[in-house]
């Protein structure tokens, strides 16, 4: 979760839960807001990934009423999107917003006539909402959302309910938003998205994200780093991966949707590929580039998942060889089919989900070992702290500037970071 907090309290806050996408959907949502001309107001843009992200953004918007008796609160995002009812039910909420309509002109135009709840059937979207490609920024790197909505219906997920099914930005436009952002200072671009390797499959022609990424590449030389968000390893095109074997400015780095090591637990979760997809597509991309490395998202404690069934999860982070984890205990989620299965005991699921992580810090140890006396090139995010192609956290000695390029000599890390100083 993250809010504005300056000392004074601006007059439209906008608090955000969940992945990176919803916080660059936020600054969508801010401008907007402020387009309407909305006041005194907090928004509240939720997840609904996890039942404790939802618990979390109701206990903020309570904390919020009563720190601000006058202000107006509204809650969007995913977990309206999913269950309107839960919020408008809260005493504290004056609107609930649906996610078809976060970011549209006139959503914020409040008047007392205006409908306490809009949450409209989101899979009825077939438009590309105007905010996926406005490049948003942090002071770093720009994000460009090309891809909005899923078509996939894992059995742990309820995203797609939340998002609806996906739409594409058109590959002239995120081109020329690149430009422009380019044009603008910026040195690296990631692009984003819900289903990022469902890209395409909505346009003309149906062009894949590996067409869409040497098409950036081409179109813009003065880029100089191009960088993937969360990718599904069952889409992987050849075209992408010639441009890993061939293009230097894509970064070296590839965090993938594998969820689980287990062949059965994979096929319950209604998931795409299998064990031996995942190490053989991690294989080939390291063949034909030996710098990159890849992070992986990994539920613990899914429905049905015994001893047996977790040990090929946590082996797998030593078969493919992964840098970053990003464990997920599992959270029953309403509509959704694992919610049926038999469950776990939630303390089982707490303590798997515990042993992953600690798996996850051996593999981020043996990771940063391999960058002692290396040179990164990185991004300045803050002074002391940048982030290598590879997406190695980097603390340094050494002047600096956000958003530019540094090369640092790594020295030493701390378990955490790479240690380093700028050359």
């Amino acid at each position: 979760m993250s809010a504005d907090d300056s000392g004074m309290r601006p007059s439209v806050d906008v608090v955000t839960f969940g992945c990176r996408l919803n916080a660059y959907e936020s600054e969508a949502i801010r401008k907007t807001a402020a387009d309407d001309g909305l006041s005194n107001a907090i928004i509240f843009n939720t997840c609904a990934v996890t039942g404790e992200a939802v618990r979390q953004a109701r206990q903020a918007i309570r904390r919020a009423r009563k720190e601000n008796p006058e202000a107006r609160l509204i809650v969007t995002g995913c977990a309206a999107q999913t269950d309107p009812d839960m919020f408008a039910n809260m005493a504290e909420v004056d609107f609930v917003i649906g996610n078809g309509d976060k970011a549209k002109a006139g959503s914020y135009a409040l008047t007392p006539d205006t409908t306490r709840v809009r949450v409209n059937d989101v899979f009825s979207v077939r438009e590309t909402a105007g905010h996926l490609i406005d490049g948003l920024k942090d002071r770093a790197r720009a994000f460009v959302e090309v891809q909005n909505g899923c078509d996939h219906r894992c059995t742990f997920c309820i995203i797609p309910y939340g998002r609806g099914n996906s739409r594409s930005a058109a590959a002239g436009d995120i081109v020329a938003q690149t430009q422009r952002l380019v044009a603008e200072g910026y040195n690296e671009i990631v692009l984003t998205g819900v289903d990022l390797t469902s890209w395409g499959a909505d346009l003309p022609g149906t062009p894949q994200l590996g067409h869409l990424v040497v098409r950036i590449l081409r179109n813009v030389p003065e880029l100089k780093r191009l960088r993937l968000s969360s990718i599904d390893a069952a889409e992987i095109d050849d075209t992408l991966l010639r441009a890993f074997a061939e293009e230097e400015r894509l970064a070296p780095y590839l965090h993938l949707s594998l969820q689980h090591g287990d062949d059965l637990i994979l096929k319950r979760m209604k998931r795409r590929h299998l064990r031996a997809d995942s190490i053989r597509l991690v294989e080939s991309v390291r063949r034909i580039r030996q710098d990159i490395a890849f992070g992986a998202d990994m539920i613990a404690g899914f429905p049905t998942e015994s001893e047996e069934h977790f040990a090929n999860a946590m082996s797998l982070v030593d078969d493919c060889d992964l840098s970053f984890l990003h464990v997920f205990p599992y959270s029953p989620r309403p509509q959704t089919p694992a919610a049926k299965m038999p469950q776990l005991p939630r303390p089982l699921i707490k303590e798997r989900a515990e042993r992953l992580r600690a798996k996850g810090v051996q593999a981020l140890t043996r990771h940063l070992d391999r960058q002692v006396g290396r040179t990164l090139n990185c991004v300045v995010e803050k002074p002391g702290f940048a982030r290598a192609a590879d997406f190695t956290e980097v603390v340094f000695e050494g002047t600096s500037v956000p958003g530019q390029l540094a090369n640092i000599a790594i020295h030493g890390h701390d378990g955490k970071h790479a240690l380093g100083k700028t050359l």
